[in-house]
């Protein structure tokens, strides 16, 4: 793998860009842990499902730019986002 790999992720007026990198499963959201950003479980269970489902939760670092739309939106792109990066790898 590159250094390091990036996607967009869309959703309504919600747009991320995804940065995923080696390492040890930290995933930040706009410079904050995702838990704090995503206060909700079930926001923070859409961000983490692409990394579940392909048992790789662990494998890789993710930072997360959001912007635009409420949060709903931001997560659901993030998942989109995290999926699109991971498809190319």
């Amino acid at each position: 793998m590159e250094k390091q790999k990036n996607a967009v992720g869309r959703r309504k007026e919600a747009v991320t860009r995804v940065f995923i990198s080696k390492g040890d499963g930290k995933i930040t959201v706009n410079g904050k842990d995702y838990k704090v950003y995503f206060p909700l479980v079930y926001l923070q269970n859409q961000v983490e499902a692409p990394l579940k489902t392909i048992e790789a939760s662990d494998k890789f670092d993710v930072v997360i730019n959001a912007a635009g739309g409420g949060v709903k939106g931001q997560a659901e792109a993030a998942m989109l986002g995290i999926s699109r990066v991971l498809v190319e790898l």
